[in-house]
């Protein structure tokens, strides 16, 4: 069958949606996972969600609702045990041994289809139904609302935990608030690609874009696209094999990763090469104060010091800076202040 007729049929435009969404999702939250050293944080969530997974098929015979309960709770869990950098790795692993142990029991008192049970594992896009689409973009939503709302302060956050909570920010909140969402996000993206495979579209997309920008934006737009060109590309590719679209999207994912540690130094390289040969840089000068008018000392009476001058303003108010104090900022300066901004400057 064509390409052109199977995106006729609604089992694909349903996948293709469903995936689009998923990388919105995961590409807004992926800088943040790496900055904050997260992964270990996305692969605990993701298995754990396969208990609640697992609960939900045992139960209600709903998997979807089941690994979103389960990942919300664990998400609290983190937060409760692992509240400190250096103990939430060690928290975490704590809790996947015991949560991964639990799902296996459930999953041995299910006796449906074992089709049923793999998915969850491997994921299946192209059995999302209806109800499951909107679960999905409800998801969505909430990511791309909480992150807009809360970006600037979790970024700080993120860069700098310490400074951001002396200056009143809710650190513990915030990354409580950002575990939720990490939570809800893993739980769309384990629909696409299981909870097996979760990271390549939560961590691989956000580690590549951050090889090629230090731009906090363009990072999160970076990733985003890359998150879209993995698991859309990975679902076109399946249409045409036997494979199934997870496979493609994880060698899409890596070979986006690949390619961006190849050309990022390319990258670093060609922009301190343009920046070394600005002549505009080699030529900028500080500026000067103009000079006093000839005979205005000796109508004034008064002779000051340049020294005592400088940094005064006609007030006698120390603290202000002259005109020769000014910096001269080149053309090749203020380009170098865009292509150089960084994750710390971003939250000042």
């Amino acid at each position: 069958m064509s390409i052109g007729f199977l995106l006729q049929q609604p089992f694909a435009q349903h996948a293709l949606l469903a995936a689009a969404l998923v990388a919105v999702s995961c590409g807004l939250i992926g800088p943040f996972v790496v900055t904050r050293g997260m992964a270990f944080a996305v692969h605990g969530t993701a298995e754990l969600a396969f208990t609640g997974a697992a609960a939900g098929l045992l139960i209600a015979n709903n998997p979807v609702v089941g690994a979103l309960v389960g990942a919300i709770v664990v998400a609290g869990l983190i937060a409760l045990l692992g509240g400190r950098p250096r103990e939430r790795d060690s928290a975490i692993g704590v809790i996947l041994a015991f949560g991964m142990g639990i799902g296996v029991l459930l999953l041995g008192f299910y006796h449906g289809f074992a089709t049923a049970a793999t998915n969850i594992l491997f994921g299946n896009i192209f059995g999302v139904s209806g109800d499951q689409l909107i679960v999905l973009l409800v998801i969505a939503l909430i990511v791309v609302t909480v992150m807009g709302i809360w970006y600037r302060p979790l970024l700080f956050a993120s860069v700098d935990p310490e400074a951001a909570e002396a200056r009143g920010i809710p650190v513990r909140g915030l990354g409580l608030l950002f575990l939720i969402v990490l939570a809800l996000t893993v739980t769309g993206a384990a629909q696409v690609v299981g909870t097996l495979l979760v990271l390549s579209l939560a961590i691989t997309p956000a580690a590549a874009a951050q090889r090629l920008s230090a731009s906090p934006l363009a990072v999160a737009g970076l990733s985003i696209v890359f998150a879209v060109v993995a698991a859309d590309g990975g679902l076109l590719a399946s249409f045409q094999s036997n494979v199934k679209a997870s496979v493609f999207i994880t060698c899409i994912s890596f070979a986006i990763y690949v390619a961006a540690r190849l050309a990022g130094p390319l990258l670093r390289d060609h922009r301190r090469r343009h920046h070394q040969g600005c002549p505009a840089d080699r030529g900028a000068t500080q500026p000067r104060a103009a000079p006093e008018p000839p005979g205005m000392a000796a109508m004034t009476g008064h002779h000051d010091d340049p020294s005592e001058q400088k940094g005064r303003d006609p007030a006698g108010r120390a603290d202000v800076l002259g005109p020769g104090d000014l910096p001269m900022v080149s053309p090749c300066s203020q380009g170098r202040g865009q292509q150089g901004f960084s994750w710390r400057r971003a939250v000042q």
